[in-house]
């Protein structure tokens, strides 16, 4: 069942409160307060040490990201001079191919010259 309040009743809690927190609010310690300074500092100190691990992970990051290009163009230049070799390679067998063959149907053309002079 609910209390009848008078007005009155009602101001003074209203009063009340208002006081309290009036009181709440000069009870903090202000600014020049040696703990408040501390407290200060403190959360300086774990700013300025969250901020150098976030530049030291930052570091790390580049660092790695540069030996991953480093190792990536390394690999594509050694890709580049195997493929260059192996090219290299094919050519050299092809004209030696074609050397022999070339020898081959000069040796036949010399046989059939030998044969017509024989005969």
């Amino acid at each position: 069942m609910l209390k009848d309040h008078k007005f009155t009743e009602r101001a003074s809690n209203s009063v009340a409160a208002k006081q309290a927190m009036l009181e709440r609010f000069r009870s903090r310690p202000s600014v020049d307060d040696p703990e408040v300074q501390a407290r200060r500092a403190e959360r300086a100190a774990i700013a300025a040490a969250r901020e150098a691990r976030k530049a030291e992970r930052e570091r790390l990051r580049r660092e790695d990201e540069a030996r991953r290009e480093a190792e990536r163009i390394a690999f594509e230049a050694a890709e580049a001079e195997r493929k260059a070799r192996e090219e290299s390679e094919r050519v050299e067998r092809e004209l030696a191919l074609e050397a022999a063959r070339k020898a081959a149907r000069d040796a036949r053309y010399a046989a059939r010259k030998a044969a017509k002079r024989r005969k």
